[in-house]
């Protein structure tokens, strides 16, 4: 059932046909767990997706028993670098899937590429709905600009104390030639909301200068 519907080096019409049809249903099946519980995606990528699996296919069909296969492979997953945009991990991810699924039609394993989909599919969607590698929902990065005179050593550590379970400073930073510095802080809140007496004492001890506190941008990789 698992076998490669080619046989030989010939492909057939009706074996392109079902490839490519098999190809292009897998490609929405990734272009749809790209969406899944994920606002952040765009259109032109989920549309990339969508039609990865069945381009990669027929590169693979066109060099089929030849050593330029191996050449063809390489240049697909050099795709994933040399993207003219950085992309996530979860985006560079779903690329490998949709290569690996053109891979898999490409040499005709069509019921292989869909069983493959689907145990994937519902991995990660398993992990997705269970929060897998989230991070503390009282995470926060929390940024506060001084004026040059005041010592930031110290400055703040009574309110990070009261308001927040754990914090450090991470970096300063100087600013308008000088004149200011930028304190970033990676701070643990008591709880999932942002306190707004915490942010009231912490205007009238920099003097109402800019404050900012939100969500830990999530790391990129590669």
């Amino acid at each position: 059932m698992l076998n490669s519907i080619i046989t030989g080096t010939e492909i057939t019409a009706p074996a392109f046909l079902l490839c490519t049809a098999v190809s292009m249903l897998l490609g929405l099946g990734a272009a749809g767990l790209c969406m899944y519980k994920n606002n952040k995606y765009s259109q032109s990528f989920a549309l990339t997706l969508a039609l990865l699996p069945a381009m990669v296919q027929v590169v693979i069909m066109l060099v089929n028993g030849n050593i330029g296969a191996g050449v063809a492979v390489a240049g697909a997953f050099g795709l994933v670098r040399f993207r003219s945009a950085p992309g996530s991990a979860r985006e560079i991810g779903l690329i490998f899937l949709a290569v690996t699924l053109g891979i898999a039609t490409g040499m005709g394993y069509v019921v292989l590429a869909g069983v493959f989909f689907l145990i994937i599919a519902a991995y990660a969607a398993a992990l997705t709905t269970f929060g897998f590698g989230t991070g503390n929902a009282c995470e926060r990065q929390l940024k506060i600009t001084i004026a040059e005179n005041l010592d930031y050593d110290g400055l703040f550590d009574d309110l990070l104390n009261q308001y927040a379970s754990r914090w450090e400073l991470e970096r300063v930073k100087t600013s308008n030639m000088g004149t200011l510095y930028e304190l970033t802080y990676h701070i643990v809140l008591k709880t999932a909301r942002v306190p707004k007496e915490f942010l009231d004492a912490l205007r009238v001890r920099n003097g109402n200068l800019n404050i900012v506190c939100g969500r830990v941008a999530e790391k990129e990789a590669l």
